[in-house]
């Protein structure tokens, strides 16, 4: 009997190899997912399963309502909780990311939010990078994966910030989420944010004293990409 949601399953299962082409995960750490909104699912990685050998028809179909599996075998990948009461929150969200990419973990593991130094930061991401605060042991001893996301977006939103101008939080001690438009945009948002967060690192290196972008360059650089009157790359055809 085939499965449902091959397109879904097909972009899903590109953006979690994406992040492997990357080098954005070790071992089988990380995950993508994607959701269908008129079905009511998402389409996640299972736990565990080496990427070298996943195939879409691995994938796992999870509910938007209440996270129960809908369609598939293996289990979900652990962190689905996460991706899920983001989708929840943030209507206008169609992918989710997880890794735990190196210099971006580095930052979640020191408790520090990546700051906008220059051009590259402020052409993809609003702003510093946040980090949340450390998750309380209630927290983690309870329903622990949506807690972190519980955990992001009360750093958004404590930040005044949109899931569309910052599409990306580190979760303090944990690691890098990234969502996006769809599981291949919220791919590429996670490679963006491990490129700044190593150029942040090598800048403060250089210069610990290293000051903050300007904001009229920064608000240049966002809005020339992401504005209403954007003007970087063609229009569509």
């Amino acid at each position: 009997m085939p499965v449902s949601f091959p397109d879904l399953r097909e972009q899903v299962w590109r953006a979690n190899l994406g992040l492997v082409g990357a080098g954005l995960v070790t071992l089988s750490f990380g995950n993508a997912s994607g959701v269908d909104r008129d079905a009511g699912v998402l389409v996640i990685k299972p736990s565990g399963v080496p990427y070298d050998a996943l195939r879409p028809e691995q994938l796992v179909v999870v509910s938007l309502e209440d996270g129960r599996v809908v369609e598939g075998d293996l289990r979900p990948s652990s962190d689905t909780p996460t991706h899920l009461i983001l989708y929840q929150r943030y209507p206008e969200v169609g992918g989710v990311v997880h890794t735990h990419s190196t210099a971006a973990t580095a930052w979640a593991q020191a408790h520090r939010e990546i700051p906008a130094l220059g051009t590259t930061h402020a052409d993809h991401f609003h702003g510093a990078v946040p980090v949340t605060r450390q998750l309380e042991s209630g927290e983690v001893e309870g329903a622990y994966e949506r807690e972190t996301g519980a955990v992001i977006i009360e750093t958004l939103e404590r930040l005044g910030l949109s899931a569309v101008e910052m599409p990306a939080a580190l979760v303090a001690s944990h690691g890098p989420f990234t969502w996006g438009h769809d599981a291949e945009d919220a791919v590429a948002n996670a490679t963006a944010l491990e490129a700044v967060a190593n150029m942040a690192r090598q800048t403060l290196e250089l210069n610990p004293n290293a000051e903050k972008i300007p904001s009229y360059l920064a608000e240049r650089h966002y809005q020339r990409k992401h504005g209403p009157n954007a003007y970087y790359g063609q229009k569509n055809r």
